[in-house]
């Protein structure tokens, strides 16, 4: 579905603030709180826009607020990219695409990562198929933008904090204006020197 990036703002502005899932907090501030994490560990413009549209598909399903306590896996991270494919390049997409994967990684590479998350993922890992095996994570590994998704997903998994004070989504739209206007010159760059 194609969205201009306008709408979709306005989307995460007034859909975000629905509460996000079982946490204490709202859609928005977790997409604020995981952006602004991003930034401060001076992350690409690609990944900070990732970590603002991480949940997106959360926003634009019919299976009620939290899909998840009726045990039904929404399938977000491939929602998200149906509205963003057309505005982003792999850079922000692909880390989308691969976060839910990338809890499975960290739950089955890094010993306890399991009881670092809310019991709202606890939840929720269990519908999208548990930690992967040794096998799965080293396959999963491999893809690229993988190493960006599992650094999305420390973010997302640490951006669940109530009252802290982050920039406004007003302050990200530079941000997003700037990833757009790259991408796109990507694709033309892409599209003008492809000899096939």
């Amino acid at each position: 579905m194609k969205l201009d990036i306008e709408t979709i703002i306005k989307i995460l502005s007034f859909k975000g603030h629905y509460q996000y899932r079982q946490e204490p907090i709202t859609q928005l501030q977790h997409a604020l709180q995981c952006a602004t994490l991003a930034e401060l560990a001076r992350a690409s413009n690609e990944l900070i826009v990732a970590c603002l549209f991480h949940d997106f598909g959360h926003l634009v399903h019919n299976l009620g607020e939290d899909a998840a306590k009726k045990s039904i896996n929404d399938h977000h991270e491939y929602r998200s990219i149906k509205y963003l494919k057309h505005l982003f390049g792999e850079a922000v997409t692909e880390p989308i695409r691969l976060h839910v994967e990338a809890k499975r990684y960290l739950c089955a590479t890094r010993p306890n990562y399991f009881t670092t998350l809310s019991p709202a993922s606890q939840q929720s890992l269990e519908l999208q198929g548990g930690a992967f095996s040794s096998d799965a994570a080293a396959e999963f590994i491999q893809q690229p933008y993988a190493e960006d998704a599992v650094q999305l997903r420390i973010w997302d998994d640490q951006a669940k904090i109530v009252g802290i004070k982050t920039p406004d989504l007003e302050y990200f739209t530079q941000i997003i204006y700037e990833t757009i206007l790259v991408s796109n010159i990507a694709n033309i760059m892409s599209s003008k020197f492809c000899f096939n």
